[in-house]
């Protein structure tokens, strides 16, 4: 199989696309032939090896994992023994970030607790856009954020691909929604359910004197201190991406500043499950959530589209398309 791959830490130049071994499914695992995969912000920093931090899991001196990728959509075309789930012909979706990774390949054989079937009204394209950026604003809202219906709820990076997602789930809990975004993309962050949108470019929401009950930073560069004054007095942050910095602050000063009043600041450590990828399969398929797709790149072609997330200018998902017979 086509596949690509890396061998040390760096940046899109170093990974190359090679023939490599087709892989067998275990007893657990499913053999599926991707169809679809899509590019997240942690495939460069596994690529890069940074932050350093990401050298204590991934390797050290060298990556553990040979193929990034995590998302994916296709078909499943054998099952290990154990495995009950799935049968071959069955179209799945999964997240492989806690099954080995792989995604950046036309096979790849996870665990079958990654996966769920993919919606029957969705391109494989659309599907492999959903898993890690989905479940990520799903847990960041509900689980961290506590959401409550009537809730003001403001998404800082509300045009990327985590902040897409996090828009139209706070919709459909009910939540008042306001998008930070730059002046391009204010537009598209309206379509897909936002009541209000800030342009960053003109107008800083931390000093405008609005507050909100619950802050999901996907990106930006605010101060915790900053985000804390846009909090109203019982208000939750949770920081799901962004800078160093703001990881580092969102980390170890949070919890502090979460002791000394009612504000509640703090991180999400994504967790993939099954059960949380089936409820995005839920929302999707009652059409409450759509992934919003920038750009397609063949398989070839993942490091230009490493790159291009990298620059921090994508709309929604960048998505890499399979094609078996090249």
């Amino acid at each position: 199989m086509k596949a690509i791959v890396y061998d040390k830490y760096g940046p899109p130049d170093v990974l190359e696309l090679r023939e490599e071994q087709r892989p067998a499914p275990k007893e657990s695992e499913v053999l599926v032939r991707v169809c679809a995969a899509s590019v997240n912000a942690a495939d460069w920093h596994l690529l890069r090896g940074d932050p350093f931090v990401v050298r204590l899991y991934f390797g050290l001196l060298k990556p553990k994992i040979k193929i990034l990728g995590c998302d994916i959509a296709g078909r499943v075309e054998a099952v290990g023994s154990n495995a009950k789930q799935f049968q071959p012909g069955d179209e799945v979706f999964g997240d492989l970030s806690a099954s080995g990774w792989g995604g950046f390949a036309e096979y790849v054989s996870p665990r079958e607790d990654a996966l769920v079937r993919k919606p029957a009204s969705m391109t494989f394209e659309e599907a492999a856009a959903v898993p890690l950026a989905g479940v990520t604003a799903l847990q960041g809202l509900r689980d961290k954020g506590q959401i409550r219906p009537g809730q003001k709820v403001l998404i800082n990076g509300a045009s990327g691909g985590v902040g897409t997602f996090a828009v139209q789930i706070a919709k459909s809990f009910g939540a008042e929604v306001t998008g930070v975004c730059s002046t391009r993309n204010m537009d598209m962050v309206r379509s897909i359910g936002a009541d209000q949108v800030i342009d960053y470019t003109q107008e800083d929401f931390t000093t405008n004197g609005r507050q909100y009950d619950l802050i999901l930073a996907a990106n930006g560069y605010h101060s915790i201190f900053e985000y804390k004054r846009a909090l109203g007095p019982n208000g939750i942050y949770v920081m799901t991406g962004g800078s160093g910095a703001q990881m580092f602050q969102a980390m170890f000063l949070g919890p502090w500043i979460s002791m000394t009043g009612g504000k509640k600041m703090g991180n999400l450590l994504q967790r993939a499950n099954q059960k949380d990828l089936a409820c995005m399969k839920e929302l999707l398929e009652a059409r409450k959530v759509a992934p919003v797709i920038d750009r397609r790149y063949a398989l070839r072609e993942v490091p230009e589209a490493i790159r291009y997330l990298e620059e921090g200018h994508a709309r929604g998902k960048v998505v890499i398309t399979m094609d078996h017979d090249t």
